[in-house]
């Protein structure tokens, strides 16, 4: 099927076989080479088709947006050129990233003008909610550490993207990354802006509003700035946490901050990143992309290091508590005795044998030290104990007693003393192992995918074949580890020490690696790097 492009058509689909329309007579083909197959979205501003690029063997899928002045008036027809030449121009800037739409071409004609861009198959997360439901706060943060990379980008080549929003961001079928589309400087009818203002700037900015409910007030006002951009991604954020328009969660009369915070359940660390990328005042907004991002790894080092010491008093608290209880019992026994029609004198012996079990109770209440080897019920009790002097330490786990505790539902491992440790094969998504001590530990094929391994020490470990996809490995230890094959896609390795770690045949793509650190590691030909190249940065 062949499609008329022409706005005043009435019928605008045609048969393959046909040259011009023939409901209206327009030419069918655009500039010779591209075949429109139906019509993709249509606005106050134009339209967006999907078209086949027939000058190219395969014929490839490609988007082309049509800008149609409404108006006859020749100084609409300027300004809607200007702001077309503007569009193109600013996709020529940032089509170069691999996760946004590259510029194929620009044209006018019949006084219409067209943008062909690369067509991206797959669902935008406003479908990914609809089908699926909510993200949660770690798929939000993962969301995070993909987008935010892409708006540093963009605002690196000074270009302000206004629009971002759920609809606006594909998960590309084939790799599954999130590409940001639709560049549109062009946004509302032209005459419209130019009759009530002809200042170019005026009219170029009002063409950006954005959506309503992700635009920040200065946005709206014309105003729009870097930190614009921000507001929108963190309103977006709110959208995949809630499921929830912003514009059915209201606005509070006072401030005019979005209520959003009843809607979503995620912890206060990071509400607090969403608060302040949300803020209504500029000026109290997070800057950049990039202030987002150390935000984030600041909570989650705050996080990491606050589960750690849970770890850590874990064991005290057990204890303080098994006292309080034992304490409640003596009591109620005595109340119970007391209050009851046979009187039982208060040394007799009765009631010194209730006293004598309940203290002795007490004495057993003390932080488990005998079994913990042999019982995964004691291994998610902090693995806490005194030694004769009353100073509590921490056992060193064995392979058998950490799998356990981690099947029964513990993720947290921070801090502790594992070196040596063998866990080949062992199946640990999401464990915290921050700060922990994996000196030579063998973790050759394991899975620790989104596991945490910040300032862990891994020197001399065997990492060989490992998953740590989404792992955090902030300021880890990893000198002289074998890497070799393993899998560190979209790992955050910030800061990590490289020093003659093997890295070949690793998957570093999308990693957060600098030259600097690789160039410390032994790489070759079969490592893939963050860009995704085989062997090169």
């Amino acid at each position: 099927m062949s499609y008329c492009v022409n706005p005043s058509c009435t019928h605008p689909k045609n048969p393959d076989n046909v040259v011009v329309c023939q409901a209206c007579g327009s030419k069918l083909l655009l500039r010779d080479r591209y075949q429109v197959l139906g019509i993709l979205g249509k606005g106050g501003f134009g339209a967006t088709f999907a078209t086949l690029d027939l000058t190219i063997p395969g014929k490839p899928l490609c988007v082309v947006k049509q800008l149609r002045p409404s108006n006859d008036d020749p100084n609409v027809f300027r300004m809607a050129k200007e702001l077309f030449v503007r569009e193109a121009e600013t996709l020529g800037k940032v089509g170069v990233h691999p996760q946004v739409p590259r510029l194929l071409d620009y044209f006018e004609e019949n006084q219409q003008f067209y943008l062909v861009q690369e067509y991206i198959k797959g669902h935008n997360l406003h479908q990914e909610v609809k089908k699926n439901g909510p993200f949660s706060e770690a798929g939000v943060k993962q969301f995070l550490s993909e987008l935010l990379p892409i708006l540093k980008y963009i605002h690196a080549q000074k270009v302000i993207h206004r629009d971002i929003k759920p609809a606006n961001l594909i998960r590309r079928q084939t790799d599954k990354k999130l590409v940001l589309i639709d560049f549109g400087a062009v946004k509302n009818q032209v005459n419209s802006v130019v009759a009530s203002n002809n200042s170019e700037h005026t009219a170029f900015t009002a063409f950006a509003v954005g959506t309503a409910g992700f635009a920040p007030p200065e946005q709206m006002a014309m105003r729009p700035v870097y930190a614009s951009d921000v507001y929108a991604v963190g309103v977006t954020c709110v959208y995949l946490l809630s499921g929830k328009s912003p514009k059915d969660m209201g606005i509070d009369p006072e401030t005019g901050e979005l209520t959003w915070e009843s809607w979503v359940e995620i912890s206060d660390s990071f509400a607090n990143v969403l608060r302040k990328m949300m803020e209504v005042s500029v000026r109290h907004r997070y800057k950049s992309a990039q202030e987002v991002l150390d935000a984030l790894e600041l909570t989650d080092y705050s996080l990491s290091l606050e589960q750690g010491l849970l770890v850590a008093n874990k064991g005290e608290e057990m204890h303080l508590a098994t006292q309080s209880r034992a304490s409640n019992l003596i009591t109620k026994v005595n109340n119970r005795v007391s209050n009851s029609s046979i009187q039982v004198p208060r040394n007799s012996p009765e009631n010194s044998s209730i006293n004598s079990r309940v203290k002795s109770s007490q004495t057993r209440s003390a932080p488990m030290n005998s079994q913990i080897g042999n019982s995964s019920v004691n291994a998610t009790r902090g693995y806490m104990r005194k030694d004769l002097t009353g100073v509590k330490k921490k056992f060193k786990l064995n392979a058998q007693t950490l799998v356990n505790s981690y099947q029964e539902g513990n993720r947290n491992f921070a801090q502790h003393d594992l070196k040596n440790l063998n866990l080949s094969k062992a199946k640990l998504p999401g464990i915290n192992f921050y700060q922990a001590e994996l000196v030579r530990a063998n973790l050759q094929s394991a899975d620790l995918s989104s596991a945490d391994l910040g300032r862990a020490n891994l020197s001399g470990a065997n990492l060989k074949n490992i998953n740590l996809t989404q792992a955090y490995l902030g300021y880890s230890n990893l000198e002289q580890a074998d890497l070799r094959g393993a899998d560190l896609s979209s790992a955050n390795l910030k800061y990590a020490n490289l020093k003659a770690a093997n890295l070949c045949g690793a998957n570093l793509c999308d990693a957060q690696v600098t030259q600097e650190q690789l160039a410390m590691a032994k790489t070759n030909w079969l490592t893939v790097m963050p860009s995704g190249k085989r062997g090169f940065w």
